[in-house]
């Protein structure tokens, strides 16, 4: 008998999931009442004094909505348009945001190979060439993804040794934290010992990815950069008039360990999920499962009748490599549905 999806989830991105319960009823908590407009109520000063604890070096938080305009306001106060970010070749911002960091700032990307999706300074350091060359796009700052785009993740030592490069050649050093929980859960410390005490300067603060239903925020670590950012996040169409409700979300988020708690069970989804394909042959994991992400390549004549019962995507068509990604509500029985359908799909057991 075929097997139906009962659960209505997927594995193509955490994105594609709900919001979390606590976050809902702090929102619900939030509708009450009249409160002042664009941030000026006591949501958000709530949600930002969170944030600042959280991430510490006393910084400077401004909530938005969405995570490229995070990324590309954050990068707009620290690049002008005739300098230049380096970043990973597999960056978001680089494969995935529509040239918007290009297009709003008209900086150039400059993109280093990252086969296990980190970058390292030997790969920085080929692009610092060229310096005060008028004809050439001038290095100002680095970006890395914290967990990377492969689901691998920076340790503190290693942001550190990027930070130092780049504070030591007049650079400065950017990190998209879409899935910085699941960064931290992974690597067992606090937030805050992978930004601000590893020497970011500016940190783009996700919260969509584990939970929430649009929340996002740019926070400034070296605070010059903060200057004038209310008028950028202005004109770069991101200042919510309904601020609070962003806020709620991100308050329920810093509350009760929440972000640990959602995290903490999307990574435990994921390594069960690699352990459960792991031994089916004609599958192979392809990159270490650290965070809630886990790339397999299998057949490739048996991904679009998987897709059909468990949506995900094919990262790499040449290699038939897919990312599956999971969330705050996988369950097991999702992963053990999968996984069985793999191997029945392959038409083999385990080996």
């Amino acid at each position: 008998m075929p097997h139906k999806q009962q659960s209505g989830r997927a594995f193509a991105s955490d994105n594609w999931a709900g919001v979390h319960p606590e976050v809902l009823a702090a929102m619900a908590a939030a509708n009450v009442g009249h409160v002042p407009s664009y941030g000026g109520d006591p949501y958000t000063r709530d949600a930002v004094a969170r944030i600042g604890d959280e991430l510490g070096g006393d910084a400077q938080v401004f909530l938005v909505f969405s995570g490229t305009a995070a990324n590309v306001l954050c990068l707009n106060s620290m690049v002008q348009s005739h300098q230049a970010v380096i970043c990973a070749e597999t960056a978001h911002v680089h494969t995935s945001e529509c040239a918007a960091a290009e297009k709003h700032i008209g900086c150039k990307l400059l993109t280093v190979p990252s086969p296990q999706g980190k970058i390292t300074v030997p790969g920085i350091r080929a692009h610092l060439h060229d310096i005060g060359n008028e004809h050439h796009a001038q290095p100002r700052a680095i970006s890395i993804t914290q967990a990377t785009e492969y689901g691998t993740v920076y340790t503190p030592q290693e942001i550190r040794a990027i930070a130092d490069f780049a504070h030591a050649n007049s650079l400065l050093l950017h990190m998209d934290g879409a899935r910085i929980f699941n960064a931290a859960v992974s690597l067992n410390v606090p937030l805050k010992t992978i930004t601000s005490g590893a020497g970011v300067d500016a940190l783009s603060f996700g919260g969509t990815k584990n939970g929430l239903v649009a929340g996002e925020a740019v926070v400034f670590f070296k605070l010059a950069l903060a200057d004038d950012f209310e008028f950028k996040r202005m004109q770069g169409m991101q200042l919510s008039s309904k601020m609070r409700f962003i806020a709620a979300q991100f308050s329920a988020l810093l509350t009760n360990d929440l972000w640990k708690r959602s995290a903490t069970h999307a990574n435990r989804m994921a390594q069960l999920l690699a352990g459960q394909l792991t031994g089916i042959k004609g599958v192979t994991i392809t990159q270490q499962v650290q965070a809630n992400e886990v790339f397999a390549t299998m057949p490739k004549e048996i991904i679009p009748k998987l897709q059909e019962q468990w949506p995900f995507h094919v990262w790499n068509e040449a290699t038939s490599e897919a990312r599956l990604i999971t969330s705050f509500d996988t369950v097991e029985a999702d992963v053990t549905d999968f996984a069985g359908r793999v191997r029945e799909a392959i038409g083999a057991g385990g080996e």
